[in-house]
């Protein structure tokens, strides 16, 4: 399939087969297009968790109103914000990206400034906000990435988010979920949306071009 076609086969699917796992070549393509994705200011402020554990994905389904894909599906994507920009966080990705490109710039450097004046005092909670937007741009790419290897995937808000930081004891690691995506293969014979046609507002009302 081509990347429209890819799209036009994927949804938010309602029943996963439990019988079927995604191969690890197939989840390790998803989670580096993510890892590949735009941040701004590149500087990447979530990260993803991986739980494959029954018994983990078993508790994150309890205080997901229960969606059965959390545990039917073979694997569950976390996606986890920074609780906020700290100067150790933005100094840490400036300092990487010149350990990775083997130089510095006048223009890097004022600009990881601006960064450490203004980010900081903005405050935890705006930016918690901040990267948790950031998580959502890596959440479309997943999806976009999932469709393309022919893996199902539901990306879920429903979900106690402090009862799923205290249960990846997140908060030890500066982080709070923002998201999950399980990931798995359809039971299209017990999935009442699986053969319902895929529902978008037509072009003239979707897009409008100012030129």
């Amino acid at each position: 399939m081509d990347l429209i076609q890819s799209l036009q086969w994927r949804y938010a699917t309602k029943k996963m087969d439990s019988t079927q796992s995604v191969s690890a070549e197939k989840v390790d393509r998803i989670l580096e297009a993510i890892r590949l994705t735009a941040t701004s200011s590149g500087l990447q402020p979530y990260e993803i968790l991986l739980v494959t554990k029954p018994e983990i994905r078993a508790q994150i389904q309890a205080i997901a109103n229960n969606q059965a894909q959390i545990t039917e599906g073979s694997h569950l994507l976390v996606f986890a914000a920074w609780d906020d920009y700290t100067p150790e966080r933005i100094n840490m990705m400036f300092d990487y990206t010149n350990k990775v490109r083997g130089f510095t710039t006048e223009s890097g450097d004022a600009y990881r400034a601006m960064l450490l004046k203004n980010y900081p005092a903005r405050g935890p909670e705006a930016n918690f906000q901040h990267a948790a937007k950031q998580s959502y741009i890596g959440l479309g790419t997943a999806l976009i990435a999932a469709a393309e290897q022919q893996v199902d995937a539901t990306p879920m808000e429903g979900f106690d988010a402090k009862a799923c930081d205290k249960i990846l004891n997140l908060s030890a690691r500066g982080l709070r979920s923002t998201v999950l995506l399980p990931l798995g293969y359809r039971d299209a014979a017990n999935d009442w949306l699986a053969k319902l046609p895929k529902v978008r507002r037509d072009k003239a009302q979707f897009i409008t071009e100012i030129s």
